[in-house]
């Protein structure tokens, strides 16, 4: 079937600047493809991880679920694999993370990214309601975080701290102007960091569901908490909260969930092996309904 055709990899040739990109863990370096005037990061996955395959399959499942996102491709670089983002600043807008809005708006440590207890949805949404001017601009920002938080809650992303988000903002003659900047760095999914042992044994013992659930997310419910909640958690509790903004992609959810295991399998498997697949589509198949269970 044409719909399960592998994704294409594409051959990165040389970085376009010799520096490499500052922020995270991960070795990246920005580059160039032909016919394309933007810049694309590429980067490696951490050994012995599928990170490279998740930035695909999630980057695919927001397609599906009409979530704003960063365009991703499989890739390599000198025959080592990886994935290459495509930049999504344009013109004259730069990117503010999170914790610079945050902390622009509140008293915020911007340099604690693990349990920073600060990083609610309730703070965040605050921040939204200050920074724009009208109040549809505020509620059009929360529409797409919370979008990021069902696809979050989708492919168990962990990862969504404060720098794993944020605005495009470019200054006007009537002052800054932001928009809410697509979803990214979604390398923390998908059980990317499991031996294929552990997801056979998973498998085997139906404890797919489990382990979503033991999942520790980056944005907290309260900022009294010691850990942040999982992040099907934190849309179950969000959800009753904002049953309007929440409604729309978990409906989207709702009628896209049957394509997700076709999205899956269309990683090469000599990227992803059968039982990283198979464990990714149960994972996402337990979440989705789930999350339905949120619809009114």
């Amino acid at each position: 079937m044409a719909s399960l055709d592998p994704y294409p990899v594409v051959e990165i040739e040389e970085p376009r600047r010799d520096e490499d990109e500052a922020m995270g863990t991960k070795p990246k370096f920005w580059c160039s493809r032909p016919g394309d005037t933007a810049p694309w990061l590429f980067k490696y996955p951490q050994a012995g991880t599928g990170q490279h395959w998740a930035e695909k399959i999630a980057a695919e499942v927001a397609r599906s679920l009409g979530t704003l996102h960063a365009v991703v491709e499989l890739s390599t670089f000198r025959g080592e694999p990886g994935s290459a983002t495509r930049s999504f600043t344009y013109g004259r807008r730069s990117l503010i993370h999170g914790n610079e809005l945050l902390a622009a708006t509140m008293p915020y440590d911007i340099h604690k990214q693990f349990g920073q207890s600060a990083h609610t949805m309730d703070h965040i949404f605050a921040a939204f309601d200050r920074v724009f001017t009208t109040p549809a601009g505020a509620t059009i920002a929360k529409r797409h975080f919370v979008g990021y938080l069902v696809l979050d809650a989708l492919i168990g992303n962990t990862d969504r701290h404060h720098e794993n988000w944020g605005l495009l903002v470019k200054r006007t003659r009537k002052g800054l102007r932001g928009i809410v900047a697509p979803s990214f760095d979604h390398a923390s999914s998908m059980g990317r960091e499991l031996r294929e042992e552990k997801k056979a044994q998973r498998l085997r013992d139906r404890t797919v569901g489990q382990y979503s659930e033991n999942a520790r997310g980056a944005v907290y419910w309260v900022d009294s908490g010691r850990y942040g909640p999982s992040p099907l958690d934190l849309v179950r509790s969000a959800s009753k909260m904002y049953a309007d903004l929440f409604y729309p992609p978990v409906a989207r959810l709702a009628a896209a969930r049957d394509s997700f295991r076709d999205l899956i399998h269309r990683v090469p498997t000599a990227w992803m092996s059968d039982t990283a697949k198979e464990f990714t589509a149960a994972l996402m198949r337990y979440n989705a309904a789930e999350i339905t269970k949120c619809l009114p």
